[in-house]
């Protein structure tokens, strides 16, 4: 099966044909295609190209699904003996991506 690592946001993601992918948060619209060309290391099944530090020619084509919120995770800071508490939590957003097309190059 054909695979691709490429970056995305400062990230390594692996794409498959068909596979959704999270990424961090873009600004596109959902239903747009998107196409990343910094593709690390590429695979077609039988044989692996790794770039210096791109492989030339290769792209990952995916369509954006939409944009989503990932689970909520809850921060506590304190100092001890200074009665200071402070709870917080966050919730990181990112953009889910279809793969649909890989070129290994």
């Amino acid at each position: 099966m054909p695979y691709a690592i490429f970056k995305a946001g400062g990230q390594q993601f692996r794409a498959e044909k068909g596979r959704t992918v999270r990424v961090p948060l873009m600004t596109v619209d959902p239903g747009a295609s998107v196409t990343f060309d910094e593709v690390l290391l590429s695979s077609d099944g039988k044989t692996v190209k790794a770039g210096t530090p791109v492989v030339k020619g290769a792209k990952v084509s995916a369509e954006v699904l939409g944009h989503v919120q990932g689970d909520k995770i809850s921060v506590f800071r304190f100092k001890r003996r200074k009665n200071y508490r402070k709870k917080t939590g966050h919730r990181q957003k990112y953009t889910e991506l279809m793969i649909t097309d890989l070129k290994t190059g």
